[in-house]
């Protein structure tokens, strides 16, 4: 499973002073942790008005689902509206991380992996004709890159 970080907007309206929102963080923390969500120290008391967002760490795939949990923790803890932001997903160069970025793009595949003449490792992606009409190879290429640090060959099938 991928661990997706969730920025949330904790305080949109901008009035949370400082206490509050050091107060709301320590609340986060500790509700985060019965949940079993990371939280980033972001320092929001310091944070300008339009950039006090608190980022979670949730193991998931659904986006809609992730960014629902994070909302719900934040409301508790700041006691307010939270407005969620962009989510996006640690990678850690897994296969798993490869499938995941063809699930982003809407579209499934075949995932391999050996090791280059040079020890470094490539990631094979197999993949439908059909699904590089709608989304163009070099932007599958590129994203799988960058999810995995690795050589990626394509093959189409």
């Amino acid at each position: 499973m991928r661990t997706a970080v969730v920025r949330v907007d904790v305080d949109p309206s901008g009035v949370l002073s400082p206490a509050q929102l050091i107060e709301g963080m320590t609340l986060l923390r500790a509700l985060s942790e019965q949940a079993d969500v990371g939280v980033v120290d972001n320092k929001l008391a310091i944070m300008p008005r339009g950039r006090r967002e608190a980022e979670l760490l949730i193991l998931g795939d659904e986006p809609e689902e992730l960014k629902a949990a994070a909302v719900t923790l934040c409301a508790r803890a700041f006691g307010t509206e939270p407005v969620a932001g962009v989510l996006t997903y640690v990678s850690r160069g897994t296969d798993e991380d490869a499938r995941g970025v063809l699930a982003g793009f809407g579209i499934t595949g075949q995932i391999g992996r050996s090791v280059g003449d040079d020890g470094i490792d490539v990631i094979h992606a197999t993949l439908r004709s059909a699904d590089l009409e709608r989304v163009p190879e070099s932007r599958i290429h590129t994203a799988l890159e960058a999810s995995t640090n690795c050589e990626v060959r394509i093959r189409v099938i």
